[in-house]
């Protein structure tokens, strides 16, 4: 027990400002009490987490947490306090946030992404992140892999969705982006029947839900609704074809087009009609309540 007070003591006198130097987090600005960042939590423009430089604690008023070193990297990695006082220990190579989660919208525009891994999806970051979009690691190395990329000579990791021409989408926490080529995504090529998706999250949603859908479907996810038109005649050519859009005024506008081009299309949004997408009804529904209105549904 001594031991382990010891350690948590030492964790707690880690300096918090230097801890999110290494993570590629800096002050916005500076005073001799107080250092600002934006936080590391989420994306913002208007700095709103603080570090008191005289007592070494943070406090994020976007939430109005706050605590200690061990705190934070509790709340980063979603871990336990003897897990986070491991990722402080040593040199934190594993711990997650020693790269800066999101590049900034002028780094991304000046400078190409640069593919520099691809493997399967093993980093605990993004496996906390799957989960907390009720996404299991399984279901996700289906269709995705963990992706480490360079920007502007920074490197970071996501979920990446491979597209037909190439090109991947990428996800984590943070952000969101893609390489170029852009293009849809399409898994499989062998069957009558076809599933549409607008985004990646969506389709990993339908596996959760239908896993059997694979094995009857091929699965079409679109990564941005200005593919549909041109992809009209490439869905008209399946003879059963299930809509999983959007319910935004974009989603149910390409919903109709496809429904007026592809006769043998078949709207399903209404299984998540008070929700955006079928991720958010996902997560925001009670799985009773989910898995419920799935086996009442009977796909073509």
């Amino acid at each position: 027990m001594k031991e382990k007070r010891m350690d948590c003591e030492k964790a707690r006198n880690i300096d918090i400002v230097s801890s999110l130097a290494k993570s590629g987090h800096f002050p916005v600005r500076k005073t001799e009490k107080e250092a600002w960042f934006l936080s590391p939590f989420r994306s913002e423009t208007q700095a709103s987490f603080k570090v008191s430089l005289k007592k070494n604690y943070w406090i994020d008023f976007g939430t109005f947490e706050g605590g200690s070193t061990i705190d934070l990297v509790m709340k980063m990695e979603n871990c336990s306090v003897r897990e986070a006082l491991e990722r402080l220990s040593g040199n934190m190579d594993h711990f997650s946030f020693h790269r800066r989660p999101n590049p900034t919208k002028t780094e991304h525009k000046a400078n190409p992404i640069e593919i520099i891994e691809v493997k399967e999806i093993e980093h605990r970051a993004l496996q906390n992140y799957l989960s907390s979009r009720k996404i299991s690691t399984k279901t996700a190395r289906k269709l995705c892999k963990e992706i480490h990329y360079r920007i502007g000579g920074r490197k970071y990791f996501a979920i990446g969705l491979r597209n037909r021409s190439g090109g991947w989408e990428l996800r984590n926490r943070y952000w969101k982006g893609s390489t170029s080529p852009k293009d849809v995504s399409m898994i499989g090529k062998r069957f009558k029947k076809l599933a549409i998706t607008e985004g990646v999250f969506d389709m990993l949603t339908l596996l959760e839900l239908m896993p059997e859908i694979g094995n009857g479907h091929d699965l079409l996810i679109l990564n941005t609704t200005a593919f549909v038109k041109r992809m009209t005649t490439e869905i008209g050519e399946y003879e059963n074809v299930e809509l999983f859009l959007d319910r935004d005024k974009t989603g149910l506008g390409m919903t109709e087009l496809l429904l007026e081009k592809c006769p043998n299309s078949r709207d399903m949004s209404f299984l998540y009609e008070d929700f955006k997408d079928m991720n958010e009804w996902k997560v925001k529904s009670a799985k009773d309540e989910v898995r419920q209105r799935i086996q009442d549904v009977s796909l073509s």
